[in-house]
């Protein structure tokens, strides 16, 4: 009998203790598209020491020049993706108000309409998975999975995403998101 497939698009997975000495060791990824050829997400808590104009040679505003570019995942580097959101955005493709897009262009235009309601944040590189990938990974419970919000997604917080989630969760992963990641230092 054939698997249902599940698609994990707009939802947040969590690293499970089980990826130390990874890129993804207490990651918070945003799965944006899943299906049964695979997945793309982007890693929404690691920061970069650089600026968006820092890498990017275009004529952005000065309010997407100056925001911090955060790494995406550890595939192609050098793409860049970003996530908008805003009040009513109709044409989301993650979730309710929130697009990922890839074009400078569009960016630029982004950039120069930008309003109060709306929010940008751009990455260096993406998580992917092949076919079948993260279903794997997912039966090996190296994930563990939490509803997105555009809250989660934008927080300033982002050095304690992970472990702010996981608390929220209950007692069983407040143990995890306690537990050091020295053991001798437990």
């Amino acid at each position: 009998m054939a698997e249902t497939f599940n698609s994990l698009k707009g939802q947040l997975l969590l690293d499970n203790g089980q990826l130390n000495g990874s890129f993804f060791h207490k990651a918070v990824v945003l799965i944006c598209q899943h299906d049964a050829d695979g997945a793309f997400g982007l890693v929404l808590n690691r920061s970069s020491d650089k600026k968006v104009g820092d890498v990017l040679v275009a004529d952005l505003p000065d309010v997407l020049k100056g925001q911090i570019l955060y790494l995406g995942g550890p595939v192609q580097p050098p793409t860049l993706s970003y996530l908008h959101s805003d009040t009513y955005l109709l044409q989301a493709n993650v979730m309710p108000n929130l697009s990922l897009a890839h074009s400078v262009d569009s960016l630029v235009e982004l950039g120069e309409a930008l309003s109060p309601t709306q929010q940008v944040r751009v990455y260096a590189g993406y998580a992917g998975w092949g076919a079948g990938q993260l279903e794997d990974e997912m039966r090996r419970k190296s994930w563990v999975t939490h509803p997105a919000s555009i809250d989660l997604v934008f927080t300033a917080a982002t050095e304690t995403l992970w472990s702010k989630i996981l608390r929220e969760k209950g007692w069983q992963y407040r143990l995890l998101a306690e537990t050091p990641d020295d053991l001798t230092r437990n």
